[in-house]
């Protein structure tokens, strides 16, 4: 059994944190520029549309240089170089929030955040299935869910800086005409994306990945025929579809039903993506070579630390949250979800999508902060959903592992459009803000399909390395 190297998946795992900013960050900035350049619901949400559908183009481009090299991108640069290149794109994009917020410029603005999220296809590409195979390949999904917990850190404390560098103290007050304080923490982001390049050049993270080559990249075609990558890159499309939509919407949904400010909806931004970090770190656990008790007991602690990290950002951040804290009643049905999933990754896809279908259906027939936790659960039971659809889906594809991955990051894109098509929906004149939400039952109701599908398919391979006696994570 190959034992985790945690010195080296230290560092690769930081990169994570990045994406996790800038994911949660944009929920903030919809409803800023929305109210600022007047816009309507469908047009704020081209902000998560321009950001995601960065992906697609970023994986185009990854074939398309392959095709031309006739090598793997990765393979022929080394992952480090990858990393650090995708690093230093996403840097460049954040320099055009100077031009876009001094001229109050949306075209600029989403500019901006596209060439962010094109740097971060590549990382991407590089980075999820380096985690994967940097340990016991049976504990993939666990490592991945740990590696989001990372991540799931900066989506928590994103919402608040942003919001405390636009609003200032985050009291009172209207939302600000003058959009030049956006342009602080997005620079300082930069400046961070630039460090981290540097650093990942020189770090001790794996430059090859076991078992791919570059003369088996690019078999786009020969990659898709299996039909698990077919399945998961739908599933990724509609995975990362109701995770963002529920969040870029649910500004919208509290300013019209509750009154909800644009200045005061902060924490329930950062609570909702808390609940992403809640969820994997209940399920990284699972990574520690610990006996089953202590196993279960870090499961019980874990989340509530999150809960923590959550709570004092906010704090710190000035935000009174006492409100928030009956949530807490959730995060201990997803433990008791986690420890009956026991770390299978399709269990924890079908009893995760159930209870976030379930979640939304409460949201959309109740009102108040009932309604409003029912939408934010969405994000507990998001959580492990990304490395339990991608470990499934490049399982057993050896030397075209890179490119079945390329082809998952490259359906990240459905962050976008489902964005975009639930805004579209909640035109009060089609379903409303409240009834919009439908949208993400229906994808949840395809995960589930898809966790019970692939298993047969993979089963029928004999690549059975998903039996609870082996990733068991509790």
């Amino acid at each position: 059994m190959k034992k985790t190297n945690f010195g080296a998946f230290g560092t690769l795992i930081t990169i994570f944190f990045f994406w996790g900013f800038v994911a949660a960050s944009n929920d903030i900035l919809i409803p800023v520029f929305k109210k600022a350049l007047n816009l309507s619901q469908f047009e704020s949400q081209l902000i998560s549309f321009a950001f995601y559908v960065a992906y697609t183009v970023g994986s185009i481009l990854y074939f398309t240089i392959s095709a031309a090299l006739k090598k793997d991108v990765l393979n022929k640069i080394g992952y480090r170089n990858g990393l650090s290149l995708g690093l230093l794109i996403s840097a460049a994009g954040t320099l055009l929030f100077i031009p876009a917020s001094n001229n109050a410029s949306f075209p600029l603005l989403i500019s901006g955040l596209f060439i962010v999220g094109l740097g971060f296809s590549l990382q991407q590409i590089a980075a999820n299935p380096l985690a994967i195979q940097m340990g016991d390949p049976s504990k993939g999904n666990i490592r991945l869910s740990m590696a989001g917990g990372i991540n799931n850190v900066g989506t928590t404390i994103g919402p608040v800086i942003v919001s405390f560098a636009i609003f200032g103290g985050l009291s009172n007050g209207d939302v600000p005409l003058d959009l030049k304080a956006v342009q602080t923490p997005y620079l300082f982001l930069g400046l961070a994306f630039v460090i981290a390049a540097i650093f990942f050049k020189f770090s001790s993270v794996p430059d090859r990945i076991e078992g791919s080559s570059s003369e088996g990249a690019g078999k786009i075609m020969e990659t898709i025929n299996h039909p698990q990558v077919l399945l998961g890159m739908l599933a990724i499309f509609l995975y990362v579809g109701v995770e963002v939509a529920t969040a870029s919407n649910l500004p919208e949904f509290m300013k019209q039903k509750l009154g909800t400010p644009e200045n005061a909806v902060a924490p329930f931004v950062s609570l909702y993506w808390a609940s992403l970090m809640i969820g994997r770190w209940t399920s990284a656990a699972g990574v520690f070579d610990l006996n089953k008790s202590m196993k279960t007991v870090l499961g019980i602690i874990l989340p509530f630390v999150a809960f923590g990290i959550f709570a004092g950002a906010n704090i710190i951040g000035g935000h009174d949250i006492h409100e928030l804290y009956p949530y807490l009643g959730i995060v201990v049905l997803l433990i008791v979800a986690d420890y009956i999933s026991a770390g299978n990754p399709v269990k924890q896809i079908v009893i995760y999508s159930t209870l976030g279908a379930i979640g939304l259906i409460i949201g959309i027939y109740s009102s108040g902060m009932t309604s409003v936790f029912a939408f934010i659960s969405v994000g507990l039971f998001c959580s492990t959903l990304w490395p339990c659809i991608f470990t499934l889906s490049i399982a057993g594809m050896g030397e075209n592992t890179n490119t079945a991955s390329s082809l998952l990051i490259m359906m990240i894109m459905g962050g976008g459009f489902i964005s975009v098509l639930q805004g579209a929906l909640a035109d009060d004149g089609i379903l409303g803000i409240q009834h919009s939400y439908w949208l993400g039952v229906v994808c949840f109701a395809y995960l589930a399909f898809f966790a019970w599908n692939v298993n047969k398919i993979l089963r029928k391979r004999g690549v059975d390395i998903f039996s609870t006696e082996k990733v068991s994570g509790h």
